[in-house]
């Protein structure tokens, strides 16, 4: 499969200890361009972005640690019905991002909320978003105008993907105004 995002693009800004990549094999349940792309592209983890990458299952055996149904269910949590099936990628900011295993979307639950926002249309869209995020922060570190590196972001992911600021609760709208008002 062809991708815009490709290995290059992620480690050249996120280094190679930074991309956690999956077997493509492994993973039963998953369509075929999302398997693709996180075998061959990968996943990047920053401080922003958290992926949830761990081998080891802290919850027990009882307790699925993947799907969002089951981590709910042990912690007493209410897991909309739709999402009980899906996995969790990590923490953006203060959001848990899923993704819906079978439709390849990403969906984000901000933190205190019960229900959840569509945040990219996959898993491609993510990653070129997280991509332009880690080139904000460096520019952020070189002190270049925060406006104007929030209305970069905003421009390339738009073009990118519209999805990610169509909900004006979307975390990334929340972030881009922190950024512009300087709570980075």
């Amino acid at each position: 499969m062809d991708f815009t995002v490709n290995p290059q693009s992620v480690t050249s800004v996120y280094g190679l200890d930074g991309v956690t990549y999956f077997p493509l094999n492994g993973i039963n349940g998953l369509d075929t361009r999302t398997a693709s792309f996180l075998s061959t592209v990968g996943l990047p983890t920053s401080e922003l972005f958290t992926s949830r990458m761990d081998i080891e299952d802290p919850y027990g055996p009882d307790v699925d640690a993947i799907t969002l149904g089951s981590r709910c269910d042990h912690y007493g949590l209410q897991c909309p019905h739709e999402s009980r099936s899906w996995w969790s990628l990590g923490y953006l900011f203060t959001s848990l991002l899923a993704l819906d295993p079978e439709s390849g979307k990403i969906y984000a639950f901000p933190e205190g909320a019960v229900d959840h926002i569509e945040l990219h249309r996959d898993i491609e869209s993510l990653v070129f978003a997280l991509i332009e995020l880690r080139k904000v922060e460096k520019d952020h570190e070189g002190d270049v105008d925060p406006e104007e590196l929030a209305a970069r972001f905003r421009e390339d992911v738009e073009a990118f993907d519209p999805t990610p600021f169509e909900d004006e609760n979307s975390q990334w709208n929340l972030s881009l105004e922190e950024l512009e008002h300087g709570i980075w």
